[in-house]
């Protein structure tokens, strides 16, 4: 929304009017706007806080439409640009059917839709359950986590049209190498074998999946683009191993990082910039030196994206760790 748009939205005090909350559905679509504010955008701020305000005094009316009060419901639970845009598509099919002003062939269309996508998907996901059993590294690493759907979701998200069925399966092995990969600094070697296995990851000597996967990435990436993108791929693997090898030297010492220390190398081990790698060479037709140049030097897009991964994570697991202490995860 311009700015200019957003000024005309504010009385001479600078607050926004009141005549505002007389319209639920446009508060409701300034407070879906505000989610796409950039930095210093302290108006887009302030509409967050009026209409998320407004639209919860709003729900407690004794008479109001039904219909918009799911909708205003489910984007103060998650705003509609925070969700994943299959997901939404499903349950916003299940609120449309449940209008008494529905179109039945727009909800059949929509619905034969959904589910035409959702074969493609279901098809992906078969194939990378056979993928993953064709490593065998469920059996013979069985301390790494077996989270093959959540991994295919990670690839989801980043792409759920038809035409990007290819993107989606390599990124989805590639999701899931760097689960593993991660659990073996994390849940299994000793230090000793630890650095062993960073010095055989440098010079990618090991872990033959990991090896097939980003040579077969790298062949087809040459054959269609005609780049060479092997060096750059395995530059991002050495670098992840050895920050996982950093944090492990950091655990078996005891030694507490400092904030600035930690974040200075955490959003490497995120493994945000390894993945984005994968993603843009999988996603591009058209690949320049310059680009790859960025890619080399995870130029401030790919650092200020895994550092917001990053910091998410780390987050979300300081809320179960809280969590488990309040005891919201024992048996009643």
């Amino acid at each position: 929304m311009p700015h200019n748009d957003l000024q005309d939205l504010r009385d001479k005090f600078g607050n926004f009017k009141k005549s505002l909350c007389e319209d639920t559905k446009g508060l409701l679509s300034l407070y879906e706007a505000s989610y796409l504010l950039m930095e210093d955008e302290s108006i887009l701020e302030e509409a967050r806080d009026f209409t998320t305000k407004h639209l919860k005094e709003w729900l407690k009316m004794e008479s109001i439409d039904p219909n918009l009060g799911m909708l205003v419901s489910h984007a103060l639970e998650l705003p509609l640009h925070w969700a994943m845009p299959r997901m939404e598509a499903r349950w916003f099919i299940d609120a449309y059917e449940g209008r008494l002003d529905m179109n039945a062939k727009l909800l059949e269309l929509a619905k034969l839709d959904f589910n035409m996508l959702q074969a493609i998907h279901q098809e992906d996901l078969k194939h990378a359950s056979r993928w993953w059993e064709s490593t065998g590294w469920g059996k013979k690493l069985p301390f790494v986590r077996d989270r093959v759907v959540e991994n295919y979701l990670w690839s989801l998200g980043e792409a759920f049209e038809p035409k990007f069925q290819n993107f989606r399966s390599m990124e989805t092995r590639i999701n899931i190498l760097a689960t593993c990969v991660d659990d073996v600094y994390d849940a299994y070697g000793t230090l000793d074998e630890l650095q062993l296995f960073t010095t055989a990851i440098d010079r990618l000597i090991c872990f033959l999946g990991l090896f097939n996967t980003i040579n077969e990435m790298a062949y087809v990436t040459l054959k269609e683009n005609g780049v060479h993108i092997l060096p750059y791929v395995k530059n991002k693997w050495r670098d992840l191993c050895q920050c996982y090898m950093k944090e492990a030297r950091w655990s078996y010492s005891g030694y507490m990082p400092t904030l600035e220390e930690y974040l200075d190398h955490a959003w490497t081990s995120s493994s945000i910039p390894t993945l984005l790698t994968h993603v843009y060479f999988l996603s591009t037709n058209a690949i320049t030196n310059e680009e790859l140049e960025c890619i080399e030097k995870c130029d401030d897009i790919i650092k200020w994206s895994s550092m917001v991964a990053r910091l998410a994570d780390d987050l979300g697991t300081s809320w179960v760790c809280k969590l488990m202490g309040l005891g919201f995860f024992q048996v009643l």
